[in-house]
């Protein structure tokens, strides 16, 4: 085994903000669902993460429940589930030592929060000297308000405002600043066609 697909943050905490209605993809789970089918497929290993931020009594408190998979995803007995504190998976996790124990080389990376918690965890894996594939289409992220928007601004506000950097950009300033560089950039479907090309 020397390839992981390393599943990142898909969890329900995100559907329990307001902002998910803004979220660039809300079928987000279903793409996943394709990259670890094709990961289980090929015999790869799936890891999945999780972030939790315990005592914060916001949706990210393993307390409060929200800190699961969202509906539709499931994790089989053998694959680990990770929960993490930092925005990359690596930093406050055992990520690399599993990995290494399972001789992994290669990553593929999916998520949500394009340029936060996958994009840390891409740059981070190759760091690390992993070939990292970042799936972009298998991500999903929120529009980003402008630094001095207030922090209380609504959806409809964060929306309205011209300084906000809507989601299509920032995924697609997240891509030009990761291909060629610190991953390959590629969608499910071309990963589908590939797997079924080898089969």
């Amino acid at each position: 085994m020397t390839r992981a697909l390393i599943v990142i943050d898909v969890q329900e905490s995100f559907r329990a903000r307001p902002l998910w209605e803004t979220i660039s993809d809300p079928k987000i789970a279903e793409q996943a669902n394709r990259l670890v089918q094709l990961a289980r497929r090929a015999g790869d290993l799936v890891v999945w993460v999780l972030h939790s931020e315990p005592g914060s009594g916001d949706v990210f408190d393993p307390a409060l429940g929200h800190v699961r998979l969202i509906d539709g995803l499931e994790r089989a007995d053998a694959e680990p589930l990770l929960h993490k504190t930092s925005h990359n998976a690596f930093t406050t996790t055992n990520l690399q030592q599993l990995l290494t124990e399972h001789g992994v080389r290669e990553l593929t990376v999916c998520g949500i929060r394009t340029e936060q918690c996958v994009e840390t965890t891409t740059r981070v894996a190759s760091d690390f000297g992993y070939q990292v594939t970042f799936v972009t289409d298998a991500t999903a992220t929120n529009p980003i308000p402008h630094r001095d928007a207030p922090a209380d601004q609504t959806v409809a506000e964060l929306l309205a405002d011209p300084r906000t950097l809507p989601a299509d950009e920032i995924i697609r300033r997240t891509e030009y600043a990761l291909a060629g560089r610190f991953a390959t950039i590629v969608t499910v479907d071309e990963l589908e066609a590939a797997a079924a090309h080898q089969a």
